[in-house]
């Protein structure tokens, strides 16, 4: 970016040009923070490979898939979901940690697109969340799991895997420009938990208590599992509910709604910032 010093976000290729190009300036930071500090590489893609070990054979032993099926490849999209949600906590550390630095406002007083921030974040996570995604199915299929309705739908379930983490990147945007320090955005692991605990991720929502139930079958990552467990042709486990019969539908649904929510959110707090 310093090439572009006296120049305005205009330059001689127009403000689209110094938009992406700034954009992909960030995505490359936030990449190298990779390479240079491999432990973050190990704990993002190490946490979902030992959950699946965990819950897919310590838990799963005991655990039974309302109208049949191996609990292995009832879990896996549950967990394929799981991962994506965690990830905006992801965001928002990062987010945090490099308001708490200065790094932000450095980014404010450069020649640079406003918007550069916010869509290198994005596109940064959107790339680890590919990586993620292509370790955890690796991992699936070395413990049996397999996509059984063919390439097409598979590659459709990874697409919704992929749409929620895009929505929630909006949340951990708005959440890391919200928090006051590195240390809170890291207990935001208690919102978290319940998103992902109180949902299909483990169990059909039928076996819960009525009004659990009803909260977890309207979950936004309850329809995705769902939908994925019916595109890669898993066990369902549906149990007639209304958002159960329709969750492909909510699977697209509920990332646009997130998106359509937070994306003005974190943008408006991000503007915010530099009065």
């Amino acid at each position: 970016m310093s090439a572009r010093i006296g120049l305005t976000p205009e330059g001689d290729h127009g403000r689209a040009y110094w938009a992406l190009a700034d954009c992909w300036n960030l995505v490359r930071r936030s990449l190298t923070h990779y390479r240079r500090q491999p432990v973050y590489i190990l704990w993002m893609l190490g946490f979902p490979v030992v959950s699946v070990l965990l819950y897919g054979y310590v838990f799963g032993s005991a655990m039974k898939v309302p109208g049949g099926g191996d609990y292995r490849e009832f879990l896996m999209p549950g967990m394929f979901a799981m991962t994506m949600a965690f990830g905006f906590i992801n965001t928002a550390v990062a987010f945090v940690t490099d308001s708490s630095k200065g790094v932000n406002d450095r980014f404010r007083s450069m020649p640079m697109a406003p918007s550069a921030v916010v869509t290198g974040r994005g596109v940064g996570d959107m790339i680890t969340a590919c990586a993620e995604l292509a370790i955890l199915a690796l991992t699936a299929l070395l413990i049996g799991w397999r996509a059984d309705a063919g390439l097409l739908a598979a590659l459709s379930a990874f697409g919704l895997l992929l749409l929620l983490r895009f929505s929630l990147i909006w949340v951990g945007v708005w959440l890391g420009l919200l928090v006051p320090g590195p240390e809170q955005a890291g207990n935001l692991f208690v919102v978290a938990f319940p998103l992902t605990m109180i949902s299909s991720v483990f169990v059909a929502p039928s076996l819960m208590p009525d009004w659990l139930g009803v909260v977890a079958a309207w979950n936004p990552v309850s329809a995705t599992v769902t939908a994925t467990r019916e595109l890669f042709g898993n066990p369902v486990a549906n149990g007639g509910s209304w958002p159960e019969e329709h969750a492909l539908l909510l699977s697209v649904a509920w990332p646009a709604a997130i998106t359509l929510v937070f994306a003005p959110l974190a943008v408006r707090r991000f503007q915010r910032l530099s009065r």
